[in-house]
């Protein structure tokens, strides 16, 4: 039986401002992706996160990004590699004392945004973020898009990885993400976008924007949380994809490629 792990981001909340529905989407997904104060949230709203997260059962990750609450961690920040490595290890280590004090463990740390599409690309990036993740907790699983620059540095360094892919968003020829600029960047039909993740896991393949097919590995899916019918999608896939067979877990199996 074919194994997989549904993950969204969440906590994406700020102060008065409220983004998402996390408490019901929770009720969908295997792994939370929570903010950790750079692009989103806050100290009240990882603290609810990360209990909620607990109560429901759903492991729990760090989310972390660039520090850019006007974008949403969607620009790009020209910075060195050592500042990104610096900022992973604060966002991580923020998100494990809210963890201490609800006893609960991270599992997973999934880079968010621009700075997780810099770190598909460019290695130096990429290399920062799995040598912090590595430092602080060697056993933390790192979510990277399929087959990245950021999959290939946590193998390197001897993490064990997740292949993400997504539900929504479209994909170049070369497996890599539509960029959101891009008028064609999101899937906006839910039957398109399900039958795009069944695709991509029973068969290991994506059609991509130009009609052609790419491979790709999907250890575990990314539901988008903040758009307006995330919760019915998320019910809508985790349904569809029981019922083709396929086992919904955290991405913490035999399956996920540990580094040598």
């Amino acid at each position: 039986m074919k194994s997989v792990d549904l993950n969204c981001d969440l906590g994406e909340s700020f102060g008065s401002f409220v983004v998402g529905q996390d408490e019901l989407v929770l009720a969908q997904i295997t792994s939370a992706n929570i903010a950790c104060g750079y692009h989103a949230g806050d100290h009240n709203v990882m603290a609810k996160t990360v209990k909620m997260a607990k109560e429901k059962g759903v492991s729990i990750g760090a989310h972390p990004g660039f520090p850019d609450l006007i974008g949403f961690g969607r620009r790009v920040i020209q910075t060195e590699p050592s500042d990104i490595y610096h900022f992973v290890i604060y966002q991580i280590g923020a998100l494990q004392g809210f963890c201490k004090v609800n006893d609960v463990e991270i599992r997973h740390v999934k880079p968010h945004g621009a700075l997780y599409n810099t770190a598909a690309k460019d290695p130096k990036v990429a290399e920062a973020i799995a040598q912090a993740v590595y430092e602080i907790d060697p056993s933390l699983v790192l979510f990277g898009l399929s087959g990245s620059e950021l999959i290939k540095a946590g193998l390197n360094v001897g993490l064990t990885v997740a292949n993400e892919v997504f539900a929504d968003r479209t994909y170049q020829p070369d497996g890599t993400l539509t960029p959101r600029t891009h008028q064609n960047a999101l899937i906006h039909e839910t039957d398109t976008a399900i039958q795009q993740v069944l695709m991509m896991v029973k068969e290991g393949t994506v059609k991509t924007v130009d009609g052609s097919y790419a491979p790709i590995q999907a250890d575990t899916i990314c539901i988008h949380g903040d758009g307006p019918s995330a919760l019915d999608f998320a019910r809508s896939l985790r349904e569809t994809l029981v019922a083709e067979g396929v086992n919904i877990c955290p991405a913490e199996g035999s399956h996920y490629h540990k580094g040598e």
